[in-house]
């Protein structure tokens, strides 16, 4: 194993032992959801004032939407303490010496993109190898993409790494454009190869996303499960968890505001897509799916589609019910560079979530819960009390309760979860750092900052919210990746 030196100068091999060490005795704490909850029960129930007032309307409509995602994402965490307390009785990872495995990572090819793209690239071929001695890595490119050269020379340093060029002059039948219309290039290339079987697996990573030894074991014990699972029983998709290491992170801001992502990944999608149906959709990194079933779902869902991930998460629901899981393995990303780039990012996604939410082509039973996310996201900023005091103020109503106490205890729930996800969250993102440690001030800083965060968040999904409405020509657009 090479000895190359990380950040503080410890060696590498000795950072992936801790690493390793660390990802696998962390499980989900219920202390910071229920003593935030006491408090705010206490709070809420001792200020609340009758009111029907329009505001109260409001109010009660906003406090009480994200309650079903809130009751999903508690029952997530839950099966994740579960399924740690059985550890013991899962088979241990082994290398997977009968099936393929191709590491799938598009990108836009930029400058700005490619430092990133190399730290991630070269952390598959450091750490999968070793458990899976059948594999592939596939750099997806546009054809005359500006680090082109650079791309190249890292595809010479291992014979691992392959370069797919997308041909400019390359259209899918429905028009589809963007990351998904280079995933169904890389899809429709499978096919003509002989390579869209049921023991070939297809690793779907972004180009800021790298892996550890975790990652690789996690993902080696899933596809090995599926040889030993009776037909009832074998998955076809697989989602594990992104972190964001503190060195990936040029701002502390936009880092302590992605403690909400990982939080989502061992809440929301553990429970949804662990539980077989990935109705709450899927983030495309550490999105593993068999490659016969890629082939069957593709990726030509129109010129519309900006956020394919979700979609295909959404058909596989219908085709494939009950076939998805979730496993305990990590990979490990970068946030935003500023704030400005975070707006971007989550513009994008609400812009193109909204869009799917409304996408009638999808059965409303498969899209209904990601209805109630997206909505009560974009709103999140009216579940702070500051906010409703504000509006409260500027309209002259300083009765800022809603119209039954029931609707305070609901709040409650989601905030005092807000306050577990972003904790849980940050504990996350540390544990995946260098020293594993969250400083002593770092938990209290989050907590008082969550109304900048939904502020951010909630600026990012309106404009999205009002791109859609003014029905305004959909852009893929890729912020810089910090290396």
């Amino acid at each position: 194993m090479t000895t190359t030196l990380v950040d503080g100068g410890m060696p590498h091999s000795r950072h992936n032992a801790k690493l390793a060490q660390r990802t696998a005795s962390w499980k989900p704490g219920i202390l910071p959801f229920v003593v935030p909850l006491v408090f705010l029960l206490v709070f809420s129930l001792w200020s609340y004032t009758p009111s029907d007032s329009p505001l109260a309307w409001v109010i009660t409509i906003c406090w009480a939407l994200p309650v079903p995602g809130v009751l999903v994402s508690f029952q997530g965490f839950m099966l994740i303490r579960r399924r740690l307390r059985r550890a013991h009785l899962m088979t241990p990872p082994a290398p997977v010496d009968q099936d393929f495995l191709i590491t799938l990572v598009p990108t836009i090819g930029r400058h700005d993109t490619y430092p990133a793209l190399e730290r991630s690239v070269l952390s598959y071929v450091e750490h999968l190898p070793e458990w899976f001695p059948y594999m592939r890595v596939d750099v997806l490119t546009e054809e005359g993409c500006e680090a082109a050269e650079r791309i190249d020379a890292l595809a010479a340093t291992s014979p691992l790494i392959r370069v797919v060029t997308v041909p400019k002059a390359y259209e899918t039948e429905n028009g589809t454009r963007f990351k998904a219309r280079a995933n169904n290039y890389a899809h429709e290339l499978r096919i003509e190869e002989g390579e869209a079987l049921d023991h070939v697996w297809v690793l779907h990573m972004d180009d800021d996303t790298g892996v550890g030894p975790d990652t690789a074991a996690s993902l080696a014990q899933f596809i090995n499960r599926q040889r030993r699972a009776t037909p009832e029983e074998v998955k076809h998709m697989a989602q594990g968890i992104l972190t964001y290491p503190r060195e990936n992170a040029v701002s502390k801001l936009t880092w302590f505001a992605d403690a909400i992502r990982p939080a989502d990944d061992i809440a929301r999608f553990r429970a949804f897509t662990g539980l077989g149906t990935p109705a709450a959709g899927v983030h495309g990194e550490l999105l593993v799916l068999r490659a016969s079933i890629e082939a069957e779902i593709g990726w030509d869902f129109g010129p519309k589609e900006i956020v394919e991930d979700a979609r295909l998460a959404l058909t596989f629901c219908r085709i494939y019910p009950g076939r998805s899981d979730w496993f305990n393995g990590r990979c490990y990303g970068a946030s935003p560079a500023n704030a400005k780039d975070f707006i971007k990012q989550r513009e994008r996604w609400a812009w193109g979530l909204v869009a799917l939410c409304c996408n009638r082509k999808v059965p409303l039973r498969y899209r209904w819960f990601l209805t109630i996310c997206v909505t009560s996201w974009i709103l999140g900023p009216l579940q702070h009390v500051g906010t409703i005091i504000f509006v409260g103020w500027f309209i002259g109503n300083m009765n800022t309760s809603p119209v039954t106490q029931s609707v305070v205890i609901l709040w409650s729930i989601s905030f005092a979860y807000v306050i577990w996800a972003y904790w849980e969250g940050l504990r996350l993102n540390a544990i995946a750092s260098a020293n594993g440690k969250r400083k002593w001030w770092e938990p209290m800083a989050v907590l008082l900052m969550l109304p900048l965060f939904s502020l951010l968040e909630g600026i990012g999904g309106i404009k999205g919210l009002w791109k859609f409405v003014r029905r305004e020509e959909n852009k893929f657009v890729v912020i810089a990746k910090p290396a």
